[in-house]
């Protein structure tokens, strides 16, 4: 049935968050931007999306920044044959007390890894939808709550690999960020080889941080400061998406309102309780990249993917950046 609430949210010394970051590093090593991202959107009370190349340890992040906190933790492999009901649950007949009984499925949890999600079909897909935005899933004409905190991690490769269906605009509207972990440097990768098969997670630092202040962590996000004027700034730069002749689709005000509490997240991993302009300029791409879409005419070549992201370089350099 349904997750209950964690309601004892302690007050936590910032410290929690450097070490989340430095036991994640074990596990994904080399990559401090892409685990700083990650931990933004955990922080930001957003779902993330990890898109890359097979073996490069999307899974492995996704699921370590799950194993760090100390919640109810479910990882769901999709495939194309999946049904909607593999992931929300199902109402059966309970022949011994003649009443129908609902079975809730793995998105009751806290942590939810949908690992290649685009390897499912569209209508599955579209199983996340509510739960990714309203915390709550309907079935046969009832709502069941989802547990707080709640968090969906979705992995993905590239849509030109076979047997992938792209995730429509809605769908990818709903994810906070999405990230790339690229491939290591040589000294990283070299740590990797010579651990073999280390499991961080396996240590007796893991979990890192409780249910409880992580909710206190994103209660206090809330709490960053963002001055006017970087107000202003945001939505310039959305409004620079909406008019710009190569999008056909700019950023929505959920787009917006995403880099808005991003802002505030990175601020407080960085020790402030202010948004400096840096903070925005450092987030667009990654909560605006995947919510844009291109124009038929000008993706010619190039992955809608890169040159939406050239063009989102090009609208910061049009936006004055605030004093």
């Amino acid at each position: 049935m349904p997750g209950r609430d964690i309601v004892d949210a302690p007050p936590v010394a910032l410290s929690k968050l450097v070490e989340l970051e430095t036991v994640l590093g074990r596990a994904i090593r080399g990559k401090p931007e892409a685990l700083r991202l990650a931990v933004v959107c955990l922080l930001a009370r957003g779902h993330l999306l990890i898109e890359d190349v097979p073996g490069v340890g999307k899974t492995t992040l996704a699921q370590s920044l799950a194993r760090a906190v100390e919640c109810k933790f479910h990882r769901l492999q999709f495939t194309s044959d999946m049904l909607p009901s593999d992931v929300l649950g199902v109402t059966i007949y309970n022949a011994h007390t003649q009443q129908f009984e609902f079975k809730s499925g793995p998105i009751f949890t806290n942590f939810l890894l949908a690992d290649e999600i685009n390897r499912a079909t569209p209508k599955t897909q579209s199983a996340l939808l509510e739960a990714m935005n309203e915390l709550q899933v309907s079935i046969d004409g009832r709502s069941f709550p989802l547990a707080r905190p709640f968090m969906v991690i979705a992995t993905q490769n590239p849509v030109e690999h076979h047997g992938t269906y792209p995730l429509p605009e809605s769908q990818l509207d709903r994810f906070l960020l999405r990230m790339r972990i690229g491939y290591p440097d040589a000294a990283a990768e070299r740590e990797i080889l010579r651990n073999g098969d280390y499991h961080p997670y396996d240590e007796s630092d893991w979990p890192v941080i409780s249910a409880g202040e992580l909710l206190y962590l994103q209660d206090r996000v809330m709490r960053v400061t963002v001055d006017e004027a970087l107000v202003d700034y945001m939505l310039a730069i959305v409004e620079k998406t909406r008019a710009h002749e190569s999008l056909s689709l700019g950023v929505s005000p959920r787009g917006a309102q995403a880099l808005f509490r991003a802002t505030q997240a990175l601020a407080l991993i960085e020790g402030r309780g202010y948004a400096i302009p840096d903070d925005i300029k450092r987030l667009v791409i990654p909560v605006f990249a995947h919510r844009v879409a291109i124009n038929s005419r000008v993706a010619l070549a190039r992955r809608s993917s890169e040159l939406g992201e050239r063009i989102l370089q090009d609208i910061l350099t049009l936006v004055d950046v605030p004093l």
